[in-house]
């Protein structure tokens, strides 16, 4: 990548430049995007069919053979290299539309908007006309034109009318604007410019941060740079030890510094990641790498309110912000490479602007991008300033993928409830009547819904597919009903309710209720974006609770949904620990058979882990409450031979605090603690501080899995010598998971694999990786549970996992681990 060549899209070059004043994100009707968007086609097709019976009819008046040109292309791509003083900038963007009449064209610009039309000039927005000058410019110079029109067409969501404000402007004139803007970006180009020397220097003259390759390291290093370079997707299975942040992170810097990709993004499910890929960049940092590193943090966990407001009257730091964020900008980029959470926080406060939206824009000029998998995936909050415009050069390192599953699924999944619509309805009544007439009919409509779950249309065909599923249901009383087909005689309730909300909102903005009435707002918005994607891999569903009614849209295979998102990237690497079985996760997070899958082998020894595998004892359901006090002997087998840390994970709550209370009671000499439900952040870390080193008595830690301890932690240098795992790990028993399991019977004959067993194992493997994790760890792994003697769970078992032993009795447990201990 050549450092004197600028890429730059023409809004986000407009508006860096030209904003000013105060950030605010007061209500304003956020469907007006979706409704922006069906404007922009709207007009479009107007000026199509327009011009295409204006063209016919003069073809018909005048002579044939003259060559006439009367035509408008919508959605135009407009590029163009631009050489100013040392640059060569590259500006790229989309025209809304283009008209020819002969020899005069006419850019046109769509904007909608909710203010009346008479209210609006040609000085209403600045950045409108900016924008559409610069597409004028562009296309005037690939054309060789003279002169060419602008024009802002704004077109008003609610009375569906249409304004059109029209300028002329020779090319010499577009051409001093568009350098004019080029002029105020200047020093931003020099940064970006000198920048990238010092960055592409100092990566191609780093070495490994660490003495050497740890076993596996270098193959997974050289698989990344391989799959970058070929612009394809890879699924790496990389257990604990390897250094999966290092192996993905390094060969990605390399391959930015050659100029393969523009921008790492490094995605994850859990913050306690983020801070090790913060870490691991200081690291490179002492091997000599400058690199430009931004987390970005949810709002509402970064923002300085107490509730996020971002208006200029309610917070200091949305007022004014957009006068002052440029100058933050130069500073911080000038001063720091590493700009975590806390370095934002403190100049977002010196320079008194939104750390939010400051972090956003950090993360248009930053190499390595850290965040949630949201930013990347989710349809409602993904990263729009980097994926809308296209392909780009881009690399996803999706940390811990096995997580993504889950999250998926929930990203593209919605649901509202009965009772939502009827409790703001009694609210409403006086207050705004159009709302709550338009809240009673969803209401009416979701009561005909609960005649559903009672079972009175059962025997009706439209339930495409899902007859024997729903009477399974209702014969076990559930109160569900489920059906391929969408529940569509509610969208224009839905769309109706939005449009009353908006109406209300935009005009009302402190108003008794506005909170309940924005968050059904919101929950409807989210609930009519999802529906716009259903397909083939979603079912809907109704579930009676008590008197309410709850209806879900529910992605059963996220597979398609996450193959196209993940074409916002020009390379994608997935890694985990626990990427097994891989043609599983290669299924469900949409890899094909072209993608490229590594398994790599533990770098640890064997020699320093004892695994057993008790399988005389059942844990299903029916037989727990047999086995508390054998789990209880067991697990004092387990630790009664080295004084030490350990952790006892459980399939569930109830199962967990049963044994506990028979351990305590029966072995009252050992330390203990448990893990509470929903426990806030603080209370996390006092758990985690309990496991110290050389703390002269033995702790037992009881805990989830799949909780927050069972993945994720990283307990190092004998802070854990052992965990005994109780079970395998399955889901609990839901209607969604048998939805799923039906789905994919139906689709590969493995339902209960991918419902159930597979997501089940997944929860075991991560929990027994929390024992070993460095070289010089040792300690012991006691699997319960008599489904881990059979062979479809052996099959599951990583190869680092061979040898282990079957044990029988507390005695043989004992005997085994007294051994191990000893060697």
């Amino acid at each position: 990548m050549e450092s004197n060549i600028i890429r730059i899209s023409v809004r986000n070059l407009v508006e860096f430049i030209l904003r000013s004043g105060d950030l605010d994100s007061r209500f304003t009707g956020f469907s007006r995007a979706q409704e922006g968007t069906k404007a922009h086609q709207k007009l479009q097709k107007e000026y199509k069919d327009k011009y295409s019976e204006e063209r016919q009819v003069q073809l018909e008046e005048i002579d044939q053979t003259k060559n006439i040109r009367i035509e408008y292309n919508a959605e135009v791509s407009l590029k163009h290299t631009f050489e100013y003083k040392d640059f060569s900038f590259v500006i790229e963007g989309r025209a809304d539309g283009i008209i020819v009449k002969d020899e005069e064209v006419t850019i046109d610009e769509i904007k909608s908007v909710t203010r009346p039309l008479e209210f609006i000039d040609e000085n209403y927005n600045p950045l409108h006309w900016a924008q559409a000058k610069c597409y004028a410019y562009i296309y005037g110079v690939q054309n060789n034109l003279s002169h060419i029109n602008v024009q802002i067409s704004y077109y008003n969501l609610n009375s569906n009318t249409t304004k059109r404000l029209v300028k002329g402007f020779d090319i010499e004139e577009l051409q001093q604007f568009l350098f004019f803007l080029l002029d105020s970006y200047y020093f931003w180009a020099n940064f970006t410019r000198d920048w990238m020397v010092k960055r592409n220097i100092s990566i191609k003259n780093m070495s490994f941060p660490f003495e050497a390759y740890r076993k596996g390291q270098r193959e997974l290093a050289v698989a990344v740079y391989g799959t970058i370079k070929e612009g394809k997707k890879l699924f790496a299975q990389a257990p604990t030890g390897i250094g999966k942040t290092i192996s993905t992170l390094f060969p990605s810097v390399k391959a930015m510094g050659e100029g393969l990709i523009i921008k790492v993004f490094y995605l994850t499910a859990k913050t306690i990641t983020r801070t090790v890929v913060e870490e691991t960049v200081l690291k490179m940092g002492v091997a000599g790498l400058q690199l430009k590193t931004i987390t970005l943090t949810a709002k509402d966990k970064i923002c300085f309110q107490e509730k996020s407001s971002c208006n200029p009257e309610d917070c200091q730091y949305a007022k004014g912000h957009f006068d002052r964020v440029n100058e933050a900008i130069k500073e911080i980029l000038t001063k720091e490479n590493i700009m975590s959470r806390e370095v934002i926080v403190k100049y977002s406060d010196k320079y008194k602007i939104c750390p939010f939206e400051f972090s956003l824009d950090l993360a248009l000029l930053a190499d390595c991008v850290i965040c949630d998998y949201n930013y990347a995936f989710d349809p409602r909050v993904y990263l729009r300033r980097f994926f809308d415009s296209g392909e780009e050069d881009y690399v996803f390192l999706i940390d811990e993928a096995h997580n993504l599953v889950d999250r998926a699924r929930e990203m593209f999944s919605a649901e509202l409830n009965k009772s939502s619509f009827l409790e703001l309805k009694k609210v409403m009544k006086k207050v705004a009547p159009k709302i709550a007439r338009a809240l009673e009919k969803i209401n009416s409509c979701m009561l005909g819904f609960r005649k559903l779950c009672e079972g009175e249309a059962l025997e009706k065909d439209s339930i495409d597919g899902y007859s024997d599923i729903n009477t399974e249901l209702k014969m076990a009383d559930k109160n569900v009903y489920i059906q391929k087909k969408e529940f569509e005689e509610i969208y224009p309730l839905l769309r109706r309710f939005s449009s009353e909300a908006e109406e209300f909102l935009t005009s009302n903005e402190k108003t008794e209720n506005q909170e309940e009435l924005l968050e059904l707002y919101f929950n409807v918005l989210t609930y009519t974006r999802i529906a716009e994607l259903y397909d083939e891999h979603f079912v809907n569903y109704l579930q009676k609770i008590n008197s309410d009614v709850k209806m879900k849209i529910f992605c059963l295979d996220p597979s398609h949904l996450l193959r196209e998102a993940m074409k916002r990237a020009k390379a994608i690497i997935l890694f985990s620990a626990t990427l097994s079985p891989m043609n599983y996760f290669k299924e469900i997070l949409g890899g094909t058979k072209d993608d490229y899958s590594v398994r790599l082998l533990s770098p640890f020894s064997v020699e320093n882990r004892k695994l057993l595998i008790a399988d005389r004892v059942s844990t299903k359901y029916k037989h727990r409450e047999n086995t508390y006090s054998t789990v209880s002997e067991y697990i004092k087998a387990a630790i009664d031979n080295k004084v030490g840390n350990y952790l006892v994970f459980f399939p569930s709550y109830s199962y967990m605090e049963r044994v506990y209370e028979d351990f305590s009671e029966k072995y009252p000499g050992y330390g203990t603690i448990i893990q509470k439900n929903n426990m806030v952040e603080e209370e996390r870390e006092i758990f985690l501080g309990n496991f110290q080193e050389g703390n002269g008595e033995t702790l037992v830690a009881f805990a989830v899995l799949g909780g927050v301890f069972s993945e994720g932690i990283d307990l190092k240098e004998n802070r854990l010598i052992g965990a005994v795992i109780v079970g395998v790990g399955l889901p609990q028993l839901s209607l969604e998971r048998d939805i799923i399991m039906d789905y994919f019977n139906k689709k590969n004959s493995s339902g209960y694999e991918y419902s159930y067993m597979y997501p089940g194992m997944n929860k075991v493997l991560q929990a027994a990786g929390r024992v070993i994790r460095t070289e010089r760890d040792k300690g012991v792994i006691l699997l319960i549970d008599e489904r881990f003697g059979n062979r479809t769970y052996k099959n599951l078992f990583p190869k680092e996992w061979h040898p282990n032993t079957v044990v029988r009795s507390a005695r043989d447990i004992q005997n085994n681990i007294n051994d191990f201990w000893r060697k």
